[in-house]
């Protein structure tokens, strides 16, 4: 996955939004104000952050060893590194998919029912 398909990708969601609130080089996908994803998008290798649910993210480091590693400064319990160039897009896509969905449960129900609208 390029960086331009990541980008695309993460921004497809129903309310997402690029922000960067700590370098110009650092991109940071929030739904509804939240965080879900985020990744230094020209940096090689290709990495983002992504959350996970606990028990699946111990799971998937273990799955792939050095391509999934605990969140780098991040909450490891809950945030995953994923080496982007080294997994199949399927698999990447459904690592942000789950990280965007996680994030969308934990908001407000009325929040979630305007997100659900478009």
């Amino acid at each position: 996955m390029t960086p331009e398909r990541l980008r695309a990708f993460c921004l497809d969601f129903n309310d997402a939004v690029e922000d960067f609130p700590f370098t110009p080089e650092t991109s940071v996908f929030k739904v509804a104000g939240k965080l879900f994803a985020l990744s230094a998008l020209g940096a090689r290798p290709l990495t983002v952050n992504l959350k996970c649910e606990p028990e699946n993210a111990v799971r998937l480091r273990a799955e792939h060893p050095g391509r999934i590693v605990p969140g780098y400064h991040m909450n490891k319990r809950h945030w995953n590194t994923v080496q982007v160039t080294e997994l199949p897009d399927r698999l990447v896509r459904e690592l942000i998919e789950d990280s965007y969905d996680l994030v969308v449960a934990g908001l407000p129900r009325a929040r979630r029912l305007r997100l659900d609208r478009g």
